[in-house]
């Protein structure tokens, strides 16, 4: 992660480690200074947390910004201070930066009176018009980043319950976070372009392995 050069942000909670961490885990609320331990926390809180947001988000709801705000907080609430809030720190992966923090909150509105409205609730006739609609999204809010830890999760998170909307399972990602990595940042990439097609084919290989995997045709 790299900090900005307009600003210094160590002073920042969210910028901090967790003392006797050596720097592999962030500040938290529990103390937890293992990575390996705080990495199966937050997967036993995002278990949680996917039951959890069924019960709150209704399949003819309209996601909106503060939603995906509260997707976040409902997950991470219990550990991190920072939970459902914007980050304040420059982020990037490699050579490639995510939107600058000042422009998290514009981008966000902008997320929200675009694809949101236009894609969601996400109840369409054909499966193509699904496919679409989850590339769009999750790759428009992977690009903003908006939160400091969690961000990819948090867009997975909101495909599924997307998907449930459309009348589909809960997505299985494993492929694409696992030997399908490569072909997933490439499509994250490429929409910076507005070109949605590879993360089209990224979607409909995660909802072609979840129906083979529950047996639906």
């Amino acid at each position: 992660m790299k900090k900005s050069k307009r600003y210094d942000t160590s002073h920042l909670i969210e910028d901090q480690a967790e003392p006797g961490s050596r720097g592999r885990v962030l500040r938290n609320k529990l103390g937890i200074k293992s990575k390996r331990e705080m990495d199966r926390r937050e997967k036993a809180e995002q278990m949680r947390t996917i039951e959890e947001l069924t019960s709150i988000f209704a399949v003819d709801y309209r996601f909106t910004a503060s939603g995906i705000c509260k997707i976040h907080k409902v997950w991470l609430g219990d550990i991190y201070e920072w939970a459902g809030k914007y980050r304040q720190v420059k982020m990037s992966k490699g050579d490639f930066s995510f939107a600058f923090p000042e422009q998290i909150p514009k981008l966000m509105a902008d997320l929200d009176k675009g694809p949101l409205c236009e894609f969601t609730p996400c109840r369409f006739k054909t499966l193509e018009e699904v496919i679409k609609a989850l590339a769009i999204v999750h790759t428009e809010l992977v690009l903003i980043h908006p939160f400091r830890e969690g961000n990819g999760r948090v867009a997975r998170m909101l495909a599924t319950l997307m998907a449930l909307q459309a009348g589909l399972p809960p997505l299985d990602f494993r492929d694409m976070i696992g030997r399908g990595m490569t072909e997933y940042i490439k499509a994250i990439q490429t929409g910076m372009e507005r070109n949605y097609e590879p993360m089209e084919k990224v979607f409909a290989a995660v909802i072609r392995k979840t129906l083979r995997t529950r047996g639906r045709p």
